[in-house]
C-alpha cells in the first residue's frame, strides 16, 4: 500500500467553492476509472473553511503513478493552484488498519 495526506489551504470562500466542484469532478473520474486507488477521500476541516484533507490509499506505486498519468488528474493539478494558497503532502507507507483489504 502507498498513501499521501494532502492538506489545502484555499484563497478565500469563493475559491474553496471552485476548488470543491473540481474536486466533485474528479473524484468521479477516479471512482469510475481507478481500481487500483482504494481510498480517495476529501475532508473538511472543522473549524478551518478554507482547508480541505485529502487521504489517499493505492493498492501500491504502481497504482499512484496511474492515478497521477489520467487525463483529469493532469487537469486537476494544473488548475488547483489558482485557488489555492499553500498544499502539504505527506507520503505515507501503510503499516496495518482496518478498513480495507491489505496484500503486503
Amino acid at each position: 500500500m502507498f498513501g499521501l495526506m494532502v492538506r489545502f489551504t484555499c484563497k478565500d470562500e469563493t475559491a474553496a467553492a471552485a476548488f470543491d466542484d473540481l474536486v466533485a469532478r474528479t473524484g468521479e473520474q477516479i471512482r469510475a476509472n481507478e481500481p487500483g486507488t482504494v481510498i480517495y477521500t476529501v475532508h473538511r476541516v472543522d473549524g478551518q473553511p478554507l482547508q480541505r484533507i485529502f487521504y489517499e490509499l493505492y493498492r501500491n506505486v504502481a497504482a499512484f503513478e496511474a492515478h497521477e498519468s489520467q487525463n483529469y488528474v493532469i487537469h486537476f493539478l494544473a488548475e488547483r493552484s489558482q485557488y489555492l494558497a499553500s498544499t502539504e503532502v505527506d507520503r505515507l507507507d501503510f503499516v496495518s488498519g482496518k478498513g480495507v483489504d491489505v496484500e503486503r
